[in-house]
C-alpha cells in the first residue's frame, strides 16, 4: 500500500508560488557570509567592528603570506585622557610599522570613551580584550602574539591590560609613551590639576582607594609581566615625572626586563629632533629583540 498524491493544475500553480515566496523570505533572513581573506594577499581594512557599539571599531593591516603560526600583531591604543582621541591619531605609526615590519599584522583600535557617568574602567579594558579576540578569529590567519603600543591614556591601558588582564600571556612586549602608571602617587593625589582624572577612570573617583590601586599598572606588576619600554619628559604638565620610576622600579624588583628614558626639557611626548631619533632607534632595537 502506498500513498498517491494527485494535484490538479489549479492547486499546483498556487503551491509553486507559495514555495517561491518562502524561499525568497529565507534568503533575505540569511546572515551575511563571513568575509574571506586570502593569505597570499595583503589587506588594509577600515572600521572593522569588534563590538556592537559605534566606537568599537578598528583598522587592520594584514600582510601577504601570513599564517596563524608566525604572523605577529602590533596593537595600537591611542591616548586622549580616556575621554577623547581617535585611532586616526596613530595612523602615522601604523604606516611606519608597515614599512619597518611588513610581515607583521597591525590593528589600530578605537574604544568606548569615558565620562564621569561612564568611567573608563573596566569598559576600556574589555574593549581591548574584544579587539584582540576579534583579530584572533581564524578568518584573519594571524597569531595571538601581541605587541602593545600605547600613548598617554593608551599607554596606561596597554600596561594595565598586559599586567593584569592577560592570564595566558599573549602580550609579548609593551611600548609605553607618557602613560600614567601609579594613581596612588602623591604627585597625582595632592595636585588639584589631576582631581578630575579619578572620576573619569573609576566609579567613586578619588574616594575609591581600592579602585585607584586596581587601575595602577605599577601595582599590578608580576614576575610574568612582559618586557616594557617607556618614554617620558621631565617637563610634562600632564604626567608627573615620578610615574616612570614608580613603574620601572617595580619591573626591576620583579626581574622583568625594562628600559626607561626621561627626556630632559620635554613635555607630553613632544620630543625635539635628537630625542625623536633616539626614541625611534630605541623602539626599533626593542622590537627587534623582543618581537622580531
Amino acid at each position: 500500500m502506498y500513498l498517491n498524491f494527485r494535484f490538479s493544475k489549479t492547486l499546483i500553480t498556487p503551491l509553486i508560488f507559495l514555495l517561491v515566496l518562502v524561499n525568497s523570505a529565507c534568503k533575505k533572513n540569511d546572515p551575511d557570509p563571513e568575509p574571506s581573506y586570502n593569505t597570499d594577499q595583503a589587506y588594509d581594512l577600515q572600521n572593522i567592528s569588534y563590538g556592537t557599539e559605534s566606537q568599537q571599531k578598528m583598522d587592520i593591516y594584514l600582510p601577504a603570506n601570513r599564517s596563524s603560526a608566525s604572523t605577529k600583531v602590533f596593537v595600537l591604543i591611542h591616548g586622549g585622557g580616556w575621554t577623547g582621541g581617535d585611532k586616526a591619531d596613530f595612523t602615522y605609526l601604523l604606516n611606519s610599522l608597515k614599512t619597518y615590519y611588513p610581515n607583521h599584522a597591525i590593528i589600530n583600535i578605537n574604544y568606548r570613551l569615558a565620562s564621569e557617568t561612564s568611567p573608563a574602567y573596566t569598559k576600556q579594558i574589555h574593549d581591548i580584550q574584544s579587539a584582540l579576540t576579534e583579530i584572533s578569529d581564524p578568518k584573519y590567519n594571524v597569531s595571538s602574539q601581541f605587541f602593545l603600543f600605547g600613548n598617554s591614556a593608551g599607554g596606561h591601558l596597554s600596561l594595565l591590560y598586559s599586567y593584569a588582564f592577560d592570564p595566558d600571556h599573549h602580550v609579548k612586549a609593551i611600548c609605553n609613551t607618557v602613560g600614567p602608571t601609579d594613581l596612588t602617587d602623591p604627585n597625582y593625589l595632592n595636585n588639584p590639576l589631576y582631581a578630575s582624572v579619578y572620576n573619569i577612570l573609576i566609579p567613586g573617583g578619588i574616594q575609591n582607594q581600592a579602585g585607584i590601586e586596581e587601575v595602577s599598572p605599577a601595582l599590578r606588576v608580576t614576575a610574568a609581566s612582559p618586557p616594557t619600554i617607556s618614554f617620558y619628559g621631565d617637563s610634562d604638565l600632564l604626567i608627573p615625572s615620578t610615574q616612570m620610576a614608580r613603574l620601572h622600579d617595580e619591573l626591576t624588583a620583579h626581574g622583568v626586563y625594562n628600559q626607561a628614558t626621561m627626556y630632559q626639557g620635554a613635555g607630553h611626548g613632544n620630543w625635539n629632533t635628537t630625542q625623536s631619533n633616539d626614541y625611534v632607534a630605541k623602539i626599533l632595537l626593542f622590537i627587534n629583540t623582543y618581537f622580531p
